[in-house]
């Protein structure tokens, strides 16, 4: 929809936060951007935790793919993130750090098994001069192969639609 003014914005490692921001992409009917690394993560989620973990990973901002989206044609962008170490995806941070949001409403959610950590807050940090809402924490089972949502479908839709 060329005349949208809502974007979902996401990065998703086990396919989760995929999950959430094709519904909201589907109950929105807005545009959708899928935010990617340069250098893909290992599939191996132990590898990337132990990477991660020694890079001090709250600062790190790995090089992401050029965004082919005009971010200045949309009022608001829902940002969706897995929570990795207590708060956003590295590639999340880059996008946040390289964009200007100024006067954007900011609709942050997180995918996560029960963590969430300073997730929202970061996002509100990286955020200054945005109105960030009140964030929709989405918790999945701790099995990440399987599909399996904790919190209720109805109040993710609830917050889609609020």
């Amino acid at each position: 929809m060329e005349n949208s003014k809502k974007l979902v914005v996401y990065y998703s490692y086990t396919g989760h936060t995929k999950m959430i921001a094709k519904r909201i992409e589907e109950k929105l009917g807005c545009d959708i951007l899928e935010i990617k690394p340069i250098i893909p993560y290992s599939t191996n989620y132990q590898t990337v935790v132990n990477k991660e973990q020694n890079n001090e990973s709250s600062n790190k901002t790995p090089q992401i793919e050029k965004i082919d989206k005009d971010l200045k044609k949309y009022d608001e962008i829902i940002i969706g993130s897995p929570v990795w170490w207590y708060t956003i995806a590295p590639v999340i941070r880059t996008f946040l750090k390289q964009n200007d949001l100024s006067g954007k409403t900011i609709k942050p959610f997180a995918t996560n098994a029960g963590w969430l950590g300073q997730t929202f807050k970061e996002i509100k940090k990286l955020c200054p001069n945005s109105n960030v809402k009140e964030g929709m924490n989405i918790v999945f089972t701790e099995d990440y192969n399987k599909n399996e949502l904790v919190t209720p479908i109805d109040e993710i839709d609830n917050w889609i639609l609020d």
